[in-house]
């Protein structure tokens, strides 16, 4: 009988809460959802690989380490579920890294992130909608994304239109580090006469952009800027990772990737 592994590959988090709400749980869902198969964790962040061994003496593994490991326990099949919200060039790492260990496994297949096919976009609005509140006409949410230059970026466009076509209430998307940024969305926000922001992290956990970009008490923060342009402000500090409709979102890529629709497979 084939020994069969899931190796879940997220960024990763050194705070301890964040990891126990978001990568944990997920992990545990996953290892609930698929009994048969041996589930183990990498990260992707040197930087925080290399904190925890510093500071906690807590080793986790790259994907290279943990798939050395895999060949070398003698597993048959390997499914690598990453949960990177998009396919940027996070996940693109993730693809150059373990493309090259397909060979040392008689299955070995890499599964798609949250966001990639246009169905994943409306699971994700759904997911969405059982953590975004009642909203009345004066209030909105603010969906805090990482952005970045990479063409990807164009995706928080996508979510924006099915967000608007969902009617979930007054949600606005945007990001750290891409576009569209905090003040295209104050401008549309003082246009339709909203009065009450909640931030909240469109992220799988809330970490230190959620802590100190969003939530943060120095001037920059989202919060404090917000504030400034006379916006009562109230903050949503939770990852995705812990919504079960999110994990859900993975669970069934894993399904996929198993039924034989992945991403990279050998």
């Amino acid at each position: 009988m084939n020994k069969k592994a899931i190796l879940v590959v997220s960024f990763g988090t050194s705070i301890k809460t964040a990891f126990e709400s978001c990568i944990e749980s997920t992990e545990n869902a996953i290892r609930e959802s698929f009994k048969d198969y041996e589930v183990r964790r990498a990260f992707t962040s040197y930087i925080i690989i290399k904190k925890l061994k510093a500071e906690k003496n807590i080793v986790i593994d790259t994907p290279q380490e943990a798939l050395k490991k895999l060949k070398d326990d003698g597993f048959d099949e390997v499914y690598i579920q990453p949960l990177h919200i998009m396919p940027g060039d996070e996940y693109n790492k993730i693809v150059d890294k373990v493309r090259i260990y397909k060979d040392d496994f008689e299955k070995f297949v890499l599964g798609r992130p949250m966001l990639y096919r246009t169905e994943d976009y409306f699971k994700t609005v759904e997911a969405l909608k059982k953590q975004i509140p009642k909203l009345e006409k004066n209030n909105c949410v603010i969906l805090m994304g990482h952005g970045s230059e990479h063409p990807i970026n164009a995706a928080y466009a996508l979510l924006q239109y099915i967000l608007d076509e969902a009617k979930p209430g007054n949600v606005y998307v945007a990001t750290v580090e891409g576009y569209p940024m905090l003040k295209q969305v104050i401008s549309k926000l003082e246009e339709r006469n909203i009065k009450e922001v909640m931030l909240m992290p469109f992220m799988l956990v809330a970490g230190d952009h959620a802590i100190n970009d969003m939530a943060g008490n120095r001037d920059d923060s989202w919060k404090n800027i917000l504030e400034k342009h006379g916006f009562k402000v109230s903050l949503y500090m939770h990852g995705l990772g812990e919504n079960k409709a999110f994990q859900q979102i993975y669970i069934h890529h894993i399904l996929d990737s198993i039924d034989g629709n992945p991403m990279l497979e050998k």
